[in-house]
Protein backbone atom coordinates (compact mmCIF):
# COMPACT_ATOMS: atom_id res chain seq x y z
CA UNK A 1 0.00 0.00 0.00
CA UNK A 2 1.24 3.26 -1.22
CA UNK A 3 1.52 6.89 0.45
CA UNK A 4 -0.79 7.86 -1.71
CA UNK A 5 -3.45 5.32 -1.33
CA UNK A 6 -2.63 6.03 2.42
CA UNK A 7 -2.64 9.28 2.72
CA UNK A 8 -0.69 11.89 4.55
CA UNK A 9 1.22 10.41 7.70
CA UNK A 10 1.07 12.43 10.95
CA UNK A 11 3.83 14.64 12.32
CA UNK A 12 6.07 12.67 14.23
CA UNK A 13 7.90 13.44 17.56
CA UNK A 14 10.61 11.33 18.96
CA UNK A 15 11.30 11.70 22.69
CA UNK A 16 14.16 9.74 24.79
CA UNK A 17 13.74 7.60 27.69
CA UNK A 18 16.07 6.71 29.91
CA UNK A 19 15.98 3.60 32.72
CA UNK A 20 18.07 3.21 35.91
CA UNK A 21 20.76 1.14 33.66
CA UNK A 22 21.32 3.85 31.02
CA UNK A 23 19.29 2.83 28.35
CA UNK A 24 17.78 5.08 26.05
CA UNK A 25 14.66 4.69 24.03
CA UNK A 26 13.10 7.14 21.79
CA UNK A 27 9.79 5.92 20.61
CA UNK A 28 7.99 8.13 17.85
CA UNK A 29 4.55 10.33 18.92
CA UNK A 30 2.17 11.73 17.02
CA UNK A 31 2.80 15.83 17.63
CA UNK A 32 -0.39 16.49 18.95
CA UNK A 33 -0.39 12.84 20.83
CA UNK A 34 -0.17 13.21 25.29
CA UNK A 35 3.37 11.81 25.92
CA UNK A 36 3.80 9.45 29.05
CA UNK A 37 5.50 10.31 31.90
CA UNK A 38 7.08 6.85 32.02
CA UNK A 39 7.72 4.37 29.16
CA UNK A 40 9.28 0.68 29.75
CA UNK A 41 12.62 0.25 28.48
CA UNK A 42 12.39 -2.79 25.65
CA UNK A 43 16.03 -3.93 26.80
CA UNK A 44 15.53 -4.70 30.46
CA UNK A 45 12.00 -4.14 31.12
CA UNK A 46 12.54 -1.15 33.89
CA UNK A 47 10.08 1.91 33.77
CA UNK A 48 12.06 4.57 32.01
CA UNK A 49 11.58 8.51 32.60
CA UNK A 50 12.94 11.82 30.11
CA UNK A 51 15.08 13.40 32.84
CA UNK A 52 18.53 11.41 32.32
CA UNK A 53 20.00 12.40 35.59
CA UNK A 54 17.16 10.82 37.59
CA UNK A 55 15.38 7.92 36.06
CA UNK A 56 12.83 6.33 37.79
CA UNK A 57 13.41 3.54 40.37
CA UNK A 58 13.33 0.10 39.24
CA UNK A 59 10.49 -1.90 40.79
CA UNK A 60 11.09 -3.35 44.31
CA UNK A 61 10.43 -7.31 43.69
CA UNK A 62 9.03 -9.26 46.80
CA UNK A 63 10.84 -12.49 47.04
CA UNK A 64 8.85 -15.51 46.90
CA UNK A 65 6.91 -16.80 50.16
CA UNK A 66 6.10 -20.28 51.24
CA UNK A 67 2.89 -21.10 52.30
CA UNK A 68 4.75 -22.18 55.67
CA UNK A 69 6.10 -18.68 55.78
CA UNK A 70 2.84 -17.33 55.10
CA UNK A 71 1.75 -19.71 58.67
CA UNK A 72 4.45 -18.55 60.42
CA UNK A 73 3.59 -14.69 60.25
CA UNK A 74 0.40 -15.37 61.07
CA UNK A 75 0.70 -18.07 64.42
CA UNK A 76 3.29 -18.50 66.96
CA UNK A 77 5.32 -20.86 67.84
CA UNK A 78 3.13 -21.93 70.98
CA UNK A 79 0.00 -21.82 68.75
CA UNK A 80 1.52 -24.32 66.24
CA UNK A 81 2.14 -26.62 69.15
CA UNK A 82 -1.26 -26.42 70.59
CA UNK A 83 -2.62 -27.03 67.02
CA UNK A 84 -0.74 -29.88 66.69
CA UNK A 85 -1.54 -31.56 70.07
CA UNK A 86 -4.85 -31.41 68.91
CA UNK A 87 -4.83 -32.99 65.58
CA UNK A 88 -2.74 -35.80 67.14
CA UNK A 89 -4.94 -36.53 70.27
CA UNK A 90 -7.37 -36.32 67.55
CA UNK A 91 -5.55 -39.43 65.55
CA UNK A 92 -4.95 -41.24 68.81
CA UNK A 93 -8.95 -41.42 69.20
CA UNK A 94 -8.35 -39.17 72.42
CA UNK A 95 -10.53 -36.35 71.52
Amino acid sequence: MGEAERGESAPRLRISFWCSNGHETQPSFASDAQVPETWDCPRCGFPAGQDRDSPPDPPRTEPYKTHLAYVRERRSDADGEAILAEALAKLRGEI
